[in-house]
């Protein structure tokens, strides 16, 4: 049975995040009630030691009426019984692992890469850090209280060599990129 790594992000007063919301310009979501994003095929390789050739991915975002959205990642045919690092990328996948751009901020830290704990954190991105299981395979869960805006939608998760670090400094940072599925979220 594969891994199954859930992140639940802790509440924004709500008047600070309405607060960020007005002070970001962020628009009105995307998203109607129950609308769905589906996703799967072959994994884009940036590191064959890390990433099989038949290594595949599903992608699935469900945004709910209270304004929350819920990303599964399913992954199958990694290598064995080791932790990777994955979050949602502004940018579809390319040819390297830097086209898709940085991880999708629901708040945009003015300082980029971002590595404040305070613009970096699973309450503002989407991270869905995994173990695989004895045949390569797991499943993660993000849910976030937020939805993509229309006029700012992410285009890819990115699969990294580690699990997410959350230090001071180093907050987001997991490793190389060494995968990549694109989902027009």
């Amino acid at each position: 049975m594969p891994s199954t790594t859930s992140h639940r992000p802790l509440l924004l007063p709500l008047a600070g995040a309405a607060a960020l919301t007005l002070a970001a310009g962020i628009a009105a979501p995307a998203a109607t009630a129950a609308d769905r994003v589906r996703e799967r095929g072959d994994v884009v390789r940036y590191d064959t030691a890390l990433v099989p050739e038949d290594a595949r991915a599903r992608v699935t975002a469900t945004y709910d009426r209270k304004g929350g959205t819920e990303v599964v990642l399913r992954v199958r045919g990694l290598l064995p019984d080791r932790e990777y690092g994955a979050h949602v990328h502004v940018n579809a996948c390319g040819a390297t692992g830097a086209a898709a751009g940085p991880h999708y901020q629901y708040v945009v830290d003015p300082v980029q890469p971002s590595v404040d704990p305070a613009y970096a954190n699973p309450e503002n991105e989407i991270w869905l850090d995994f173990t695989t299981d004895a045949r390569g395979n797991a499943v993660a869960r993000a849910e976030v209280d937020w939805q993509f805006p229309a006029n700012r939608r992410a285009g890819s998760v990115v699969i990294h060599a580690e699990h997410t670090s959350t230090e001071p400094g180093m907050a987001g940072m997991a490793g190389a990129r060494v995968g990549c599925v694109t989902a027009p979220f």
